[in-house]
């Protein structure tokens, strides 16, 4: 089985997780718009046209024809949806695009439909605004307290997000994070409403988690994995230890069968006062997930076995709790020949 890792950016480590299972039976092939890190690890790796270009999924599907792929996974938000509404044109050349409904990509993408979803669901999620006004008058009404986070309404990592601790502050930042969303890669999301790109969000002041909330390609939940988060960079996980939460295990699992996503969705929280309340959802692999699979999660493996129609379940059996993980900085010599190795 030959398979196609979209935008992977510099994911590296997931390459080579997919790699080391598919060994010798299959080839793991990389793409990404520019040349990234995680395409030096693969067996093959190829430079696409933009995301949002008009050709974009038109090279992928020549790509995957010419080189024999049968599974097609992305790595990154703005990827998703697009990958999403395209996978009819892959199924029919015999292609699996492992990505989650339209539907559920936009719910994840979109802040501000993410805080809606959770609302609906009675699941507790930090008091958000998409209007200034709005959060202006909570703060007078003394329905929330400074300080209050702004950051884009699309985004990811830690691109444009502060922390306001005053009615100065939070003018001041959300006109600054609406000006760098118009002049970054978010612009393209964002011009879907751009009035309303910037979120105000409640500031949480508790435990940080991070979740693997499993589902298989059925939509199916299966398990949730729970990690205690111990240090951050750029708003990435950047050093974690698995543990046992039954509380935030309900919760995962309340998410994935009234989400109904597919494969992994990623997801931030933190416990206040012993509540849980969700941050962020991604439905894809995080930047948390390295510390599942150190645990003994194989989610790559699972995914290709329910592929393969085969139960992927055992592949997700040797979790343990306990396993205390922190990501080091490697450095990689670029090779100048990467345009030419597909």
């Amino acid at each position: 089985m030959n398979i196609l890792l979209t935008s992977a950016g510099r994911r590296s480590y997931l390459i080579q997780y997919f790699r080391e299972i598919l060994a010798s039976t299959g080839t793991v092939h990389a793409s990404n718009s520019r040349w990234s890190t995680a395409l030096e690890v693969a067996d093959l790796a190829v430079i696409t046209p933009l995301i949002y270009d008009d050709n974009y999924i038109t090279f992928l599907l020549n790509y995957c024809k010419d080189h024999n792929i049968k599974v097609v996974i992305s790595f990154f938000d703005i990827d998703l949806p697009v990958l999403s509404k395209a996978k009819e044109q892959f199924q029919q050349e015999g292609i699996q695009v492992i990505v989650s409904d339209y539907e559920v990509t936009q719910i994840c993408n979109d802040k501000w439909k993410t805080y809606q979803f959770l609302i609906q669901s009675n699941l507790n999620a930090p008091i958000s605004f998409i209007d200034i006004e709005d959060a202006e008058r909570s703060l007078q009404e003394n329905d929330i307290q400074f300080p209050l986070i702004i950051k884009p309404r699309w985004g990811m990592g830690s691109i444009s997000i502060f922390k306001a601790d005053n009615s100065e502050e939070l003018i001041v930042f959300y006109k600054k994070v609406k000006r760098e969303v118009k002049e970054s890669y978010l612009k393209f999301e964002s011009q879907i409403d751009f009035e309303h790109s910037v979120i105000i969000q409640e500031y949480l002041d508790g435990q940080e988690y991070g979740l693997d909330i499993i589902n298989d390609l059925e939509k199916n939940y299966v398990t949730t994995f729970v990690k205690k988060k111990t240090a951050m960079r750029s708003g990435e996980t950047d050093g974690a230890i698995t543990e046992k939460n039954d509380l935030l295990e309900e919760t995962g699992e309340q998410i994935a069968k009234t989400l109904g996503h597919i494969a992994n969705l990623d997801t931030d929280c933190f416990i206040v006062d012993g509540k849980p309340y969700i941050l962020e959802m991604n439905c894809r692999f995080g930047g948390g997930y390295p510390f599942s699979h150190l645990a003994g999660a194989n989610l790559p493996g699972a995914i290709l076995k329910w592929v393969e129609n085969d139960d992927g379940v055992e592949e997700l059996k040797g979790y343990t709790v306990g396993i205390e993980g922190r990501k080091d900085i490697i450095i990689s010599k670029i090779d100048d020949g990467i345009k030419q190795r597909s």
